[in-house]
């Protein structure tokens, strides 16, 4: 955001401009390089828990020790970097400060999983010669997005020993995919006839598996055997193990560029992996040694309300705070602890969305945010009556407003749709409970929660330097 002067040389007018605008060659070339480490993390990130394993690769590869070799010294100093990977599925960076950690954090906390098709328990099963898996679908989706587009399975296996299978099978060179089948045109007057919400049961996402019988067999269920022969083969895998396996469907296919100029990215788990990387790259980049401790969270369950021991409902994040606290040498890390959450400034990094010309109405145009115009903050989330969310406090904002604008950071304001109509939940409330300062702060994508949504690359960049710059100020 860049503002006009008047003759007191005070802001007179906002002038949201397109990021394009705002860069000089130079960076915008910084900006394109950057673009293609985003794709790159995607790439390997098709789930959650390959989500924080590559950005917990990354984090040793700049330096990050995990909290164990800390507990190991028995001591912790300023620029000590930490790496805690929670269950496989959550991820906290830290970089201590010189400040005592009692006088807060700089924290940037977003989300690593994302919609999607999750295997049922007992999930395979044949019918009329053709083998399907069943799934329980997971977050908000569109049903019918899903049908007819090439899938991946991805997932984790733990057998009865304890042995551990990691599945990837949809993304190889000359890997299959799997497919929701549809119902043609020719025979769809009656299902055209229900409301969307109805014409699509989520009973009915099976994707279709197999369908040749296995040889030699006189078994009634020849194509359910196939499937299990062929899992036994690659992956010593029984039906039995279904139990104790953690698999999900997930679009097939890499991150691709969109449009004659290249500009945006199209890809699957944008929602909040854009903001994820994000964070992740802001914390490498910031100051090795900074006044307050640094920390980015990549939390779980998000999309489902953030329930479990990964999302960010759970006490994980405060238990390892509470560690860090002991390695300090607090005697008493529990009134600590609360101290250091009630002066911590948080930036709940999660994705907004964007205004879509496709479809007018949506959105309060003077309070929309808009895909090119930067990072956009969102003073306050919920629905209908701001119910569930979190409001930020003007002094915050007056904060980063000085900080994003002497960072030269694109920013923008907006809402998450029009008054009674749009609004959503993200972890902010959550962070805010412990006092800390929140404020949503994240990327406009287009067609959020779809198998393949679409960013802007300067908005992806925008908001790392916006996260980067968050946790470089000196914030008094």
């Amino acid at each position: 955001m860049k503002e006009e002067k008047g003759n007191n040389n005070k802001p007179l007018k906002a002038d949201f401009k397109l990021a394009w605008q705002t860069m000089d060659v130079e960076e915008t070339k910084t900006m394109m390089a950057y673009a293609e480490d985003y794709k790159n993390f995607l790439d390997h990130s098709k789930t959650e828990r390959l989500c924080a394993q590559t950005a917990m690769d990354q984090a040793l590869s700049q330096g990050f020790l995990p909290l164990a070799h800390y507990e190991k010294k028995g001591k912790l100093k300023p620029g000590d970097k930490v790496a805690v990977l929670h269950r496989g599925k959550s991820l906290m960076l830290f970089v201590m400060g010189k400040d005592p950690l009692e006088k807060g954090m700089l924290v940037v906390g977003a989300h690593l999983d994302c919609p999607r098709l999750d295997l049922k328990p007992m999930p395979l099963y044949e019918d009329t010669d053709m083998a399907f898996f069943k799934t329980h679908y997971y977050g908000g989706l569109k049903k019918y997005q899903w049908l007819t587009i090439p899938l991946a399975l991805y997932g984790t296996v733990v057998k009865k020993d304890g042995s551990i299978v990691n599945v990837a099978l949809g993304d190889g060179e000359n890997d299959p995919v799997f497919c929701i089948t549809d119902l043609l045109p020719h025979l769809s007057q009656e299902l055209q006839t229900k409301k969307l919400s109805e014409a699509f049961p989520g009973e009915s996402l099976n994707p279709l598996v197999a369908s040749r019988p296995i040889d030699g067999e006189d078994d009634k269920e020849t194509i359910k055997a196939t499937v299990l022969q062929w899992l036994n083969d690659q992956y010593g895998m029984t039906e039995d193990d279904f139990a104790s396996a953690e698999l999900e469907i997930v679009p097939a296919g890499y991150a691709r560029d969109i449009g004659f100029d290249r500009s945006m990215i199209g890809a699957f788990g944008q929602d909040d992996r854009i903001c994820a990387y994000a964070a992740l790259r802001g914390i490498f980049d910031a100051k090795d040694t900074p006044q307050k401790t640094q920390c980015i969270i990549l939390a779980d369950k998000e999309e489902i309300g953030s329930y479990g021991n990964t999302g960010m409902q759970s006490r994980f994040f405060e238990n390892q705070v509470a560690e860090l606290l002991s390695l300090l040498g607090y005697a008493d890390t529990s009134l600590a602890l609360r101290r250091c959450f009630a002066h911590s400034l948080c930036l709940s990094a999660d994705v907004t969305a964007a205004y879509d010309p496709n479809y007018t109405g949506t959105h309060d145009l003077t309070n929309a945010s808009f895909a090119g115009k930067g990072v956009a903050l969102k003073k306050y989330g919920g629905a209908r009556g701001k119910s569930g969310g979190s409001d930020a406090n003007p002094e915050f904002l007056a904060g980063l407003r000085q900080c994003f604008d002497e960072a030269n950071v694109t920013w923008q304001l907006g809402e998450m749709g029009r008054v009674d109509l749009g609004g959503g939940g993200t972890i902010a409330w959550m962070l805010a409970n412990y006092d800390m300062e929140v404020v949503d702060c994240g990327t406009p994508i287009l067609s959020m929660h779809a198998p393949f949504e679409q960013s802007m690359k300067t908005d992806a960049y925008m908001t790392y330097k916006c996260y980067r710059s968050f946790l470089d100020y000196d914030w008094k």
